[in-house]
């Protein structure tokens, strides 16, 4: 069996058989490229069927991320709401199968839009319109979920969002910046500001923590099939996931793309303002702060390429170590960028 960085094929193999009756073996374990925290693998088995398997990255694994047990939990209990999922078909908390614990989850068919040339080539115009529609629809359906009907009611502290990110973030970007030697004062500058200018919070509801388009499947009907990668997922304040997603949300002609690409660059996507628009009209929700969130996206989206930056130089990410270089300078980038927006707040 051919040997594949982070999965130990024979274990492995024996756990599906045994766990997840999708299928038999022997399977086929192939990395998806791109990923830059946890490992994300297409398994396929004998019969050419396919699932998903998300593992912690290999080394350089920061206190409290990475949890396996409690991403898996969040797809188990959305899957009977609005919010399309994955199917949860199995949690291994053995790590004596895979030296970490991994979750697997349903193969969803559809495509993942990494970028404009994958969204020109795969969707029509008018298709990513509704692709760009609905992925705010579903936001917006995400955060009406009653969390203790689902049985996520503890899923974490509902009070203080953004004071416990603000916290958390620049905790894990100063660990990470002084494994490599790294100062960014821009990243602490920002902290600082926004610490002093936290709006107050609403009722709370699911927080994705990383919703953007290219972390969910669009379907063939362009319509969003899938909400992926979970792992930053909590109770919060609402504003910080459409915060995040403006962030990514480029456009035809902007100049700076924070991750470097984007599929809205791509003509037929609604804009930043009418994917606001919808949004509040959707939700109902008042979004004269949404400055201080988008502020907040770009500097959180730092800390957390920071962290990346430091496990990917250090040998992390299963052999992938494509693009590391670039990571500095992107890190520097959105931190100014984060300044910038935080001005318009002064």
């Amino acid at each position: 069996m051919e040997a594949i960085a982070g999965i130990a094929a024979g274990p492995v193999s024996e756990w599906l058989d045994a766990h997840v009756g999708t299928g038999r073996g022997p399977y086929r374990f192939d990395l998806v490229p791109g990923g830059r925290s946890n490992l994300t693998y297409i398994v396929t088995d004998a019969t050419g069927g396919r699932c998903v398997l998300r593992r912690p990255p290999t080394s350089h694994v920061l206190p409290t991320a990475h949890d396996m047990a409690r991403e898996y939990r969040i797809i188990h209990a959305l899957g009977p709401t609005p919010v399309p999922v994955p199917p949860a078909l199995g949690l291994c908390t053995d790590e004596g199968v895979n030296g970490r614990p991994f979750y697997v989850m349903g193969f969803v068919e559809g495509h993942v839009l990494r970028d404009d040339a994958i969204a020109v080539r795969e969707l029509t115009p008018a298709q990513r319109g509704i692709a760009g529609e609905h992925l705010i629809d579903v936001l917006a359906d995400l955060h009406a979920v009653d969390v203790d009907a689902v049985g996520l009611g503890d899923l974490g502290r509902r009070e203080a969002y953004i004071e416990r990110q603000l916290k958390r973030w620049y905790g894990q970007f100063q660990q990470s910046a002084a494994l490599q030697g790294r100062s960014v004062p821009a990243v602490d500058a920002v902290h600082d500001f926004l610490a002093s200018r936290v709006p107050p919070q609403g009722p709370a509801t699911i927080v994705h923590g990383d919703y953007r388009l290219d972390n969910t499947v669009v379907g063939t009907d362009a319509r969003v099939a899938a909400v992926l990668d979970w792992e930053l997922c909590t109770l919060g304040d609402p504003l910080a996931d459409l915060g995040q997603l403006l962030v990514n949300w480029s456009e035809p002609g902007d100049t700076f793309v924070p991750l470097g690409h984007a599929p809205t660059l791509a003509p037929g996507f609604p804009s930043r303002a009418e994917a606001q628009a919808r949004y509040a009209a959707r939700s109902g929700r008042d979004l004269s702060t949404l400055d201080f969130y988008v502020a907040f996206g770009y500097w959180k989206l730092a800390c957390i390429l920071e962290g990346v930056f430091s496990r990917y130089a250090g040998g992390a990410g299963g052999g992938d170590q494509s693009g590391v270089e670039a990571f500095a300078g992107q890190i520097d980038a959105l931190a100014a960028a984060a300044e910038q927006t935080a001005g318009l707040l002064r």
